[in-house]
């Protein structure tokens, strides 16, 4: 997956550490200022205050920052959960929100002690390729609501007319110096400069546009400690245990996925099952401390690494930034024109959207551009773990039919009398039928061998398919013999009491390399 090329990746600076350290705190200085409208408007589509939106990702930015999986990546509160909470709150209230947060992270605390992040490299490429994609969709879509404005009966609608040109230009002015500002100076982040140029030219020149006050106020206190008010018995759990299951599957998805996706930016490899129990531990805090809880975000994780954050620093440095903006400078950040922050969503967008998928979607395989198309669609139309879900699903029934159809037998009839089968190919669930109908019992010999030297059994479907060949035989007073087996076949078949006959010169070899369990991390 290429990066656009039109948006340089910032590379840290090598004059020593504290220009390294400067641009680390820069970054995440720019990622905090794009963190307030979008945390604003994710606990407006939760239902919530602004204010739980704002501590949830001041918290579990803090906490995935020093313990996450992979340095550079920025979590907060995230569309993908507020979508799946907004239904909790309006049937029973912030206080549920906030005992489901609680459980959610007790969730993700599992999956990473039982290290089920490993599990994420059973995501196909195309799948891959497809959340990108849909994603960046999302990421624009979401940004077109900032093109709506009040009218005179308070209802929103489309902007047009002045209000439009103006916001408009500063879009694009915002964009213009992002792509162009790393061309002049790279000391400082070119979204930061961005924000900061366009933000001063609105203030004093007092153009009328949308800022970041007109969406609400961001002036709070310290987030305060505090049990969730709900009953604690059964009937709360049965509330909260879906949800959270549900909030906790979704949160995972997209911070591996991102993980994934900043590894590879940044070449460099992460910890996936860490960045679950990070993940889950910061959820957990957040939903004793009054946040709506969170995950990974693709988009300010494009923005800090491409503004030179590859630090742990960087993260640690915009969730500060953030409580300081909430505690102290509410008034200046209120005062930043939102066409200023969209300007820099969209840059993401542009970067995060794979432009090279479409370059090869008639090149690769069909299958796997109707994966890629599909993961793309059921993101902007659904959710981001309904489509992974749904992708990697297509992917592996293509895989399975694929493979069912590799099975083939070469026969070879021997001076003796017997007949050999050679088997190439998997034996599994879906090519047992295949396997059946290479045999005929009826005019074979009396002694029959089947050799699985390039064969493999991968499952119970393929035991049992041996044994229903051996009784096609039998019920012909004919023998059948295996030859080659791999020892897990000769053990399975030996704990299932299997009454299939093997050669006893059956020599021991590998057809495939057996590791042990392992994690990547």
């Amino acid at each position: 997956m290429q990066t656009a090329p039109d948006l340089p990746i910032v590379e840290p600076e090598s004059n020593g550490k504290f220009a390294q350290y400067r641009t680390e705190i820069l970054a995440g200085l720019t990622v905090a200022l794009a963190l307030v409208p979008e945390a604003v408007a994710f606990a407006f589509v939760a239902g919530v205050h602004p204010l739980v939106g704002l501590y949830a990702a001041f918290i579990v930015g803090l906490i995935t920052a020093v313990f996450g999986g992979r340095p550079g990546m920025i979590s907060g509160a995230t569309g993908a959960l507020a979508v799946v909470m907004v239904a909790l709150v309006a049937q029973h209230g912030v206080q549920y929100l906030f005992a489901t947060v609680v459980l959610m992270g007790i969730i993700q605390i599992l999956a990473g002690a039982f290290r089920l992040g490993k599990f994420i490299r059973m995501v196909p490429h195309p799948v891959m390729l497809g959340f990108v994609n849909g994603l960046a969709i999302v990421i624009f879509l979401a940004q077109l609501g900032q093109f709506k404005m009040e009218d005179a009966t308070g209802n929103l609608v489309w902007m047009t007319g002045t209000p439009l040109y103006l916001t408009m230009g500063l879009v694009c002015l915002t964009m213009f110096i992002i792509w162009s500002a790393p061309k002049l100076i790279r000391s400082i982040p070119a979204p930061l400069m961005g924000i900061l140029s366009v933000s001063l030219i609105v203030i004093f020149f007092n153009i009328d546009v949308p800022r970041v006050g007109d969406l609400a106020s961001i002036s709070g206190s310290l987030p305060s400690f505090a049990i969730p008010d709900v009953p604690l018995n059964w009937e709360t759990l049965m509330i909260i245990l879906p949800y959270s299951v549900i909030l906790a599957a979704i949160g995972l998805i997209e911070s591996l996925l991102t993980l994934n996706l900043v590894a590879e930016m940044t070449e460099t490899h992460g910890g996936a099952s860490r960045e679950c129990a990070a993940q889950g531990a910061a959820n957990l805090v957040t939903g004793f401390f009054g946040g709506m809880g969170g995950c990974a975000m693709i988009g300010q994780s494009m923005i800090n690494v491409k503004s030179g954050g590859r630090m742990r620093l960087s993260g640690l440095s915009a969730a500060l930034f953030l409580l300081c903006f909430i505690l102290w400078a509410s008034g200046l950040i209120e005062q930043i024109p939102v066409a200023a922050l969209v300007g820099v969503m969209f840059m993401v967008v542009i970067g995060t959207f794979a432009w090279s998928s479409l370059k090869i979607l008639h090149k690769v395989p069909r299958h796997d551009a109707f994966v890629i198309l599909l993961v793309t669609a059921v993101t902007v139309y659904s959710d981001l773990a309904v489509a992974v879900v749904v992708g990697v699903i297509v992917s592996a029934l293509v895989f399975a039919w694929r493979a069912s159809k590799r099975v083939t037998a070469r026969t070879e009839l021997r001076e003796d009398g017997r007949k050999f089968y050679h088997i190439r190919g998997p034996l599994f669930f879906g090519s047992t039928a295949g396997f059946q109908e290479m045999f005929n019992p009826k005019d074979d010999p009396d002694q029959v061998v089947v050799d699985f030297m390039k064969s493999r059994v991968w499952d119970h479907s393929g035991l049992q398919a041996i044994e229903a060949l051996t009784e096609r035989y039998a019920r012909r007073n004919k023998k059948i013999k295996l030859r080659h087996l791999s020892p897990d076949c000769k053990a399975l078949l030996h704990k299932t009491g299997s009454l299939v006959e093997q050669l006893p010169d059956d020599p021991d070899y590998g057809v495939a390399v057996d590791y042990d369990d392992y994690d990547e991390d």
